[in-house]
């Protein structure tokens, strides 16, 4: 299916590694050129994808990265908002009262507040080009696990981008949200990453953790996601196939969440 991207303009947030990269991978093989944002330069770049260096934790990150992109790309017709993370040290046993303002700061700087600043700076350019915002959340947003700061900054990412759809439908710019479920990227299967500290806590070798892992959070397909799978429905949802979606919540979770 032609999704008819050729020749459009994208910003993607955390677009160097795991969900984010796939995302830039995909959208630039649809013919979309690519600013691809990250903390650090990354080594991967080409005709398509412009790697940029930029802190989005600052509040003149997110400033910053769309005056760049426009002066590399022109106006912006997709923003993919990917960039998010959990805290080290992640425990399923770890208390409310135990995580202390500095975390949760933290978690929403970088989880909620970037977003809202890159897509605040992003959104003249959005609104003249009739463009797209596709906020990348997760199922903790509806899933009360541990880390309860991450599913409370992904819920509040939720809201505003339903509030937005609503807002800005009238300017011709669509609003949603895709939330993954557990995927095969360093979060889980970096052993310094949030499986590596599941898998101790576990008692366990983190293979081991991870092929015991649909069981436990029961993903009805009994495997974790590949990220190019999320890319492939950011893709579609970017792309004027997808012209009358908006304000809407896709999971890429494998069945975990069981909900209606």
């Amino acid at each position: 299916m032609d999704l008819e991207l050729e020749g459009r303009t994208a910003i993607v947030t955390g677009g160097t590694k795991g969900i984010g990269l796939a995302i830039s991978r995909a959208l630039a093989a649809e013919g979309v050129r690519v600013v691809a944002a990250a903390r650090t330069a990354p080594t991967e770049s080409g005709e398509a994808i412009t790697p940029v260096a930029v802190d989005l934790s600052t509040p003149d990150g997110g400033t910053e990265l769309v005056r760049r992109a426009t002066a590399e790309l022109g106006e912006i017709d997709i923003l993919v908002n990917n960039l998010g993370g959990v805290r080290s040290s992640v425990a399923h046993s770890e208390r409310f009262a135990d995580i202390d303002d500095a975390a949760w700061q933290r978690t929403i700087e970088l989880n909620l507040f970037s977003a809202v600043r890159v897509t605040r700076a992003a959104l003249p350019s959005l609104i003249r080009r009739r463009g797209v915002i596709v906020n990348i959340s997760s199922i903790g947003a509806r899933f009360a696990h541990p880390p309860v700061e991450y599913g409370a900054a992904k819920a509040a990412l939720n809201n505003v981008s339903k509030a937005l759809a609503e807002e800005l439908g009238p300017d011709g710019v669509r609003v949603v949200t895709v939330s993954p479920g557990p995927t095969r990227t360093r979060n889980w299967e970096d052993p310094d990453g949030m499986g590596g500290d599941l898998a101790r806590e576990a008692g366990t070798d983190l293979a081991t953790f991870l092929a015991e892992l649909p069981d436990r959070m029961g993903i009805t397909t009994g495997r974790l996601t590949d990220p190019a799978e999320t890319a492939a429905l950011v893709a579609f949802l970017a792309s004027p196939r997808a012209g009358n979606i908006t304000g809407t919540d896709y999971l890429v979770d494998g069945g975990v969440l069981k909900t209606v």
